[in-house]
C-alpha cells in the first residue's frame, strides 16, 4: 500500500514538472531553504532573547509575533517540502536521515505546542517575564530545530 501510495507521489503532475524543468527544481529548493530560514531565523530570535534574558519590554512583542511568522515560515516548508519529496519519494522514504528529519520536525511540533498551552508561555506573551522553564524550553527548541536542519542536510549523503 505505501509503494503504491509512494508511485502516485512519484507520477503526480509537480513531480513530472520538477523533474523536466530545468529551473523549476532550484526555485522550489530555493523557496524551501527560504522558508526554513523564516522558520528557524524568527524561531531562534525569541529562543535567543529568552535565553540572554532581554528586558521584558522586547520579550513581549517577540513572544507575540514570532509564531505567526515561524508558522507561515513551517507552511511554506511543509509545501515546498512535499514537492520536492515528489520528484523522488522512493529514495526519501527509505532515507533514514530524511526519517530522522520527519522525527524531529514532529518533536518540535509538539513542543511548540505543548509550550504554548503553558501559564508561563502566555504570561510572557503578557508581560514579557521569563522563568526557568521557559528557558530550559528554548535550549530545547533551539536543539530540536537546529538537529532538524541539520538531519536536513545529511539527506543528501545519506542516500
Amino acid at each position: 500500500m505505501l509503494e503504491e501510495f509512494l508511485g502516485l507521489i512519484a507520477g503526480s503532475w509537480p513531480a513530472q514538472a520538477l523533474k523536466t524543468s530545468r529551473i523549476l527544481y532550484p526555485l522550489v529548493n530555493a523557496s524551501h531553504i527560504l522558508a526554513l530560514a523564516t522558520l528557524y531565523g524568527s524561531i531562534a530570535v525569541l529562543d535567543l532573547a529568552i535565553l540572554t534574558k532581554a528586558r521584558s519590554e522586547y520579550l513581549a512583542p517577540l513572544a507575540r509575533a514570532v509564531p505567526r511568522l515561524a508558522g507561515a515560515g513551517l507552511c511554506m516548508a511543509i509545501f515546498t517540502g512535499a514537492i520536492l519529496f515528489s520528484v523522488q519519494p522512493f529514495d526519501y522514504a527509505a532515507n533514514p536521515a530524511f526519517l530522522v528529519k520527519l522525527v524531529l520536525v514532529v518533536a518540535g511540533l509538539l513542543h511548540v505546542a505543548l509550550l504554548h498551552a503553558t501559564p508561563a508561555f502566555r504570561e510572557l506573551r503578557n508581560s514579557g517575564a521569563t522563568t526557568p522553564m521557559l528557558a530550559a524550553s528554548a535550549a530545547v527548541s533551539l536543539g530540536i530545530w537546529t538537529a532538524a536542519i541539520v538531519a536536513g542536510r545529511f539527506i543528501a549523503f545519506m542516500a
